[in-house]
């Protein structure tokens, strides 16, 4: 695997010159304050190339942006809607641009409205440290008393009608008023989070989507920019739902297996691939990570690792990011699965044999707690994770020989 760092641009608070001292190999990073729907021009990337290759003073840093995370996918695009076919022209006009820049790696995703989503962005654990974490009545809670959507409760059974009316009457306005800020932070990056009425405003349009009709509008996105790609030696690899199930009445179509199957069959290209976000698959009570990358692996361009621990036993319900090599997820019979990949791939000849890892997320720890960074992305709680990734990577590569 190739060792790979995620970092915000200037505004990080974790700096190139500290993320060299990680030992890692290359920079995964984006245009965060270029508006989703406009073109990366090619003077932008190249001012963003020059800042992640330059310490702060000014001597090379011996890194180089080497993923795109993430060129996004407007709301327009996802529902074949309004400015679609601009948005999609610039997308393509974006890709030729990172392209001629050298990139070859492109993460997006396909969730419609919210990004990841969790209802606590730091909370404590008994080590000390802190986690994100994802509340399942806390977010209906969100849903119903902050979003106040309509029709939020209607698909309430009765044990969350109880456990939601129990959860409201010790809930005071200031910690709602907690869980909404942490719902509505989204994508770690530059610009405002969205408020209560502008997430309404933007629900609205999704009125009467479905998620048949959401996967056909993916399928059609693909076949206007796989082609592109593949002619000019791109891969995009699509990242999974986080969490990966449906949210706000919304249909979400990047959760399991079988959507990633689809997906792959959408369009049968190279171009064409997946990220394998351990966690955001892991949360699900019936994935198999290690599994799907088995039998998907061939099309798999990037992976996050992290780790997350289930505090139920439904299928889909609450969870938090645990440390990486502890959780619900099986890290070490994952990262095996990507070597035998990486293996079978050299074997083959393949340019991309190996694939682009950054360890994802990570609990908050010692000067993290002051540092302020983005909301998942500590430095030293990355830093730990990354270590133990390559780690266990060496010993299972070392047992093997």
């Amino acid at each position: 695997m190739r060792q790979t760092w995620r970092w915000f641009g200037p505004s990080d608070r974790t700096t190139i010159d500290e993320i060299r001292q990680c030992g890692v190999e290359g920079i995964v990073t984006a245009l965060h304050h270029v508006p989703p729907g406009q073109v990366w021009t090619p003077e932008e990337i190249a001012l963003r190339q020059a800042e992640v290759a330059t310490l702060a003073c000014g001597s090379p840093s011996g890194l180089a942006w080497e993923v795109v995370e993430s060129l996004p996918v407007t709301e327009a695009i996802k529902q074949r809607r309004g400015p679609c076919a601009d948005h999609i022209a610039a997308y393509r006009e974006s890709l030729r641009n990172i392209a001629a820049a050298g990139i070859r790696t492109v993460c997006y995703n396909f969730m419609p409205v919210l990004d990841w989503t969790r209802t606590q962005l730091a909370a404590p654990t008994p080590e000390g440290t802190a986690c994100m974490r994802y509340d399942h009545i806390d977010f209906a809670l969100f849903d119903a008393f902050v979003l106040e959507r309509p029709g939020a409760q209607d698909g309430w059974d009765d044990a969350t009608a109880r456990a939601v009316a129990e959860r409201r009457a010790e809930t005071d306005a200031e910690r709602l008023d907690g869980i909404g800020q942490a719902v509505l932070s989204g994508l770690p990056g530059e610009g405002a989070a969205p408020g209560p009425a502008q997430i309404r405003e933007r629900l609205a349009e999704y009125d009467g989507l479905t998620a048949d009709d959401l996967r056909d509008n993916l399928a059609a996105f693909l076949q206007e920019v796989v082609p592109l790609a593949e002619e000019l030696g791109l891969r995009l690899c699509c990242h999974p739902d986080d969490p990966p199930f449906p949210l706000l009445g919304l249909p979400r179509i990047m959760s399991t297996e079988a959507d990633y199957r689809f997906l792959t069959e959408a369009v049968d290209s190279p171009a064409n691939g997946i990220t394998l976000c351990s966690g955001s698959l892991g949360a699900r009570g019936d994935a198999d990570v290690p599994g799907l990358m088995r039998r998907l692996g061939h099309r798999v361009s990037f992976l996050h690792l992290r780790n997350v621990r289930r505090e139920t036993p439904a299928l889909t319900g609450s969870f938090h990011e645990s440390d990486h090599l502890d959780g619900d997820v099986d890290m070490a019979d994952l990262v095996a699965a990507v070597l035998e990949e990486e293996t079978r791939r050299r074997t083959e000849g393949r340019a991309d044999h190996q694939i682009p890892m950054r360890p994802d997320h990570g609990r908050e720890m010692l000067e993290d707690h002051d540092r302020g960074a983005q909301a998942g992305y500590p430095l030293v709680g990355r830093m730990r994770g990354l270590a133990e990734i390559r780690g266990l990577a060496l010993g299972l590569a070392r047992r093997e020989a």
